[in-house]
């Protein structure tokens, strides 16, 4: 690999390489030492194409999330099977990994801006900005961006737009699964919004159990569902379907994850 050798975003792969790296270092410990993560499902990842595959997950925080993540891939993809142990993964990361986050977001701070060069698709929220709701036009430039992405390889999306529960999922992420016949894999997560304050930095409690499920690919027919029947699926898919509202507690609607406490811990 040249030293320039950049990507099709014009981002230089070797300094994401060594973001990723450090990054990666500085954050391990937030997933297997002040807390845990519990992973099921990593072996998937080892049977997936390099590029054209889109995962969707619920949504918690709006760093830790994608970070955990990042760590998962890269650690099943080195041969570890439901495990981050050993960081030595992160010497030769999966370097075609994306993310779908706001702009507003990713150009809130320098450490966002640190993590939008390691891998973010930074769009316009169509319905919020500023934390004001608003109904602008979806911008074809940012579509293109997500196409784009998967054309060169993963890419990672938040269909609900928000680290709030039982939110609708956007008819967005419909049009881009019609649009480019991506492999469709969703994940579930928990533990994290106990784990962390609302920007996923700042730990706000240590000894919390998180969680991230990998399930199967989703059996999309993309000629023939509708955007309302992708919609559905994603919903049933990443737990957030209104029907799920009806089998959870009242009490454990906003902290799901408060269930796994009294399971056994992995270390």
């Amino acid at each position: 690999m040249g030293l320039f050798k950049r990507n099709p975003f014009g981002h230089i792969l070797f300094l994401k390489r060594w973001l990723i790296r450090i990054l990666g270092a500085l954050t391990h410990r937030r997933f297997k030492g002040f807390n845990t993560l519990e992973i099921d499902g990593s072996e998937i990842l080892k049977t997936l194409p390099d590029n054209n595959v889109l995962f969707v997950s619920n949504h918690q925080t709006y760093f830790a999330d994608v970070v955990a993540m990042f760590h998962v891939f890269n650690a099943s993809l080195s041969g570890r099977e439901d495990s981050i142990k050993n960081i030595g993964y992160l010497w030769n990361p999966k370097l075609n990994i994306y993310f779908v986050a706001a702009k507003e977001t990713m150009q809130s701070g320098l450490l966002p801006k640190i993590l939008a060069y390691a891998g973010s698709i930074s769009i316009e929220r169509t319905w919020r900005e500023k934390g004001q709701e608003v109904n602008k036009q979806v911008k074809m430039s940012d579509v293109s961006a997500i196409s784009k992405a998967l054309k060169d390889g993963w890419v990672i999306t938040f269909p609900q737009g928000t680290t709030k529960p039982w939110k609708p999922i956007r008819r967005g992420t419909a049009h881009i699964i019609k649009k480019n016949k991506p492999l469709v894999v969703p994940i579930v997560i928990d533990g994290f919004r106990r784990s962390f304050d609302k920007k996923g930095i700042r730990i706000k409690k240590r000894g919390i159990l998180q969680s991230m499920e990998i399930k199967a690919p989703l059996d999309i027919d993309y000629e023939n569902d509708t955007m309302e029947q992708i919609v559905e699926k994603l919903e049933y898919a990443i737990e957030q379907h209104p029907s799920f509202l009806k089998v959870i507690p009242a009490e454990e609607i906003q902290s799901k994850e408060e269930s796994h406490k009294q399971r056994q811990w992995r270390y």
